[in-house]
């Protein structure tokens, strides 16, 4: 920590190509650090950190208010277009443990809200994040679910969205003690949204006892 009234959270950025993770990513800073664009290919081919400036207002502790600073490590998609696998997860674990040594509060996969969980995509995922973070991944991972506008654009609230989704996605969720946000792609750099959506992120990692998930980097 910086400072004493300081509070600094690691974050990891998890997806695969175009389900708006740099974006998701930028929208938690409040700025624009990660490339993001549309692209008929995989945009991130490295990990990249992201620092916000200090946040008021979000977070209190022992009666005193702090400030909150966030960390994030943005990754390449994966599946990747030109990237393997153990490639792909060389260079989170690189990266992790260069920019991450005191440990990772949370790792964010981000799905899209406007596309189905295929039950293959799903356990390719799930794979990849074993692999990545080790047995209690669970523990360590929420889902973020982009493009929420466009399913409130086809009439679904959070509930009736959830109430439909198939039973892959609801199993996941179920397997992250159901930690996960609704991003709506148009609105979260609002201030408030984006307030509301830290202090989420934030009750995750206090239901965690805000434990953190040290990774070594490890030859793969």
């Amino acid at each position: 920590m910086a400072e004493s009234n300081d509070m600094t959270i690691n974050l990891l950025m998890l997806g695969k190509t175009q389900t708006g993770k740099s974006a998701a990513g930028n929208t938690l800073l409040g700025s624009y650090d990660f490339k993001s664009h549309l692209s008929p290919s995989s945009v991130t081919t490295c990990c990249s950190l992201g620092r916000s400036s200090r946040i008021l207002g979000i977070i209190r502790r022992n009666g005193c208010e702090l400030a909150l600073r966030i960390q994030i490590l943005d990754t390449p998609s994966y599946p990747h277009s030109s990237l393997s696998k153990e490639q792909v997860q060389h260079e989170a674990r690189r990266a992790l443990a260069q920019h991450f040594k005191e440990g990772l509060h949370l790792a964010l996969l981000v799905l899209r809200a406007d596309l189905p969980l295929c039950p293959d995509d799903n356990n390719q995922t799930i794979q990849f994040i074993q692999e990545l973070l080790g047995p209690t991944w669970k523990d360590f991972t929420a889902v973020v679910l982009t493009h929420a506008d466009k399913a409130e654009e086809a009439g679904f609230s959070e509930d009736t969205y959830l109430h439909s989704a198939s039973s892959t996605l609801l199993s996941l969720l179920s397997s992250v003690q159901h930690k996960y946000i609704f991003l709506d792609n148009q609105k979260s750099i609002i201030k408030e949204e984006r307030a509301t959506i830290l202090r989420k992120l934030l009750d995750f990692i206090r239901k965690n006892d805000y434990q953190q998930l040290l990774l070594k980097h490890t030859r793969g």
